[in-house]
């Protein structure tokens, strides 16, 4: 008897993999390949933003004093606890508890609507005030010195597009990482994951924890500008 007929796949196993350990790794190796290229994507933006704020810190700074560092706090707090809540369904896949999993992923999924809605509040004071890139975006809400240049309020603008840019790329980051989340609490109420089969769990953690980590490069990097200028 070969080794993927003695091991309990109970049709967990596809029929392209001889083992549900291959099955696991050929999933391991795909998300690790897909968050590379993710780190390559947000990584460019990454760069981009430090070049312009090292070139010309000032405008940075200043744009940077308008963000709501109180907010932003939070809500790092709220997405480092959903990092939490998603380890804690990983472990919950990992022993085969099916009220664990779906109460920790919904407990996730709580969090990470919490701090979208905590954004959202903070794009709304920035729309108000006119700090949105585009033909509405004013100099005035910067309180820029009187003789202060036109390109330090073109800088600035320059800020806040790449702060919209990134923060709102890493909000449909989330969105995703919600919907594939609601897909997962309906297929754990029906007990699809046990101890032998819990790959979709531990794939979806991985990413979720690239999500913060994303999160956790960008509070310091847009709302802490004048620490590190």
């Amino acid at each position: 008897m070969s080794l993927a007929e003695a091991e309990p796949t109970h049709g967990y196993l596809a029929s392209h993999f001889e083992t549900l350990e291959q099955q696991h790794q050929s999933a391991a190796l795909g998300m690790w390949t897909f968050l590379a290229t993710e780190v390559m994507f947000f990584g460019g933006l990454f760069l981009g933003f430090s070049v312009y704020r090292f070139v010309d810190p000032e405008p940075f700074a200043i744009a940077s004093r308008h963000l709501n560092v109180t907010l932003g706090t939070i809500n790092t707090f709220v997405l480092l606890t959903s990092s939490l809540t998603m380890a804690l369904v990983v472990r919950a896949g990992q022993t085969g508890d099916r009220k664990a999993q779906v109460r920790n992923l919904l407990l996730t999924m709580a969090l990470a609507t919490l701090f979208l809605g905590i954004k959202a509040r903070e794009y709304y004071e920035e729309f108000e005030h006119h700090l949105a890139p585009g033909a509405s975006f004013s100099t005035a809400a910067l309180h820029l010195p009187e003789d202060a240049p036109e390109s330090l309020g073109q800088q600035a603008q320059l800020f806040f597009v790449f702060y919209f840019f990134m923060t709102g790329l890493h909000g449909f980051h989330m969105l995703i990482g919600i919907a594939v989340m609601a897909v997962l609490v309906v297929k754990a109420q029906r007990g699809q994951y046990t101890a032998e089969h819990y790959t979709q769990l531990e794939m979806t953690g991985l990413y979720w924890h690239f999500v913060d980590l994303v999160w956790v490069f960008l509070f310091p990097l847009l709302y802490l500008v004048e620490l590190h200028t």
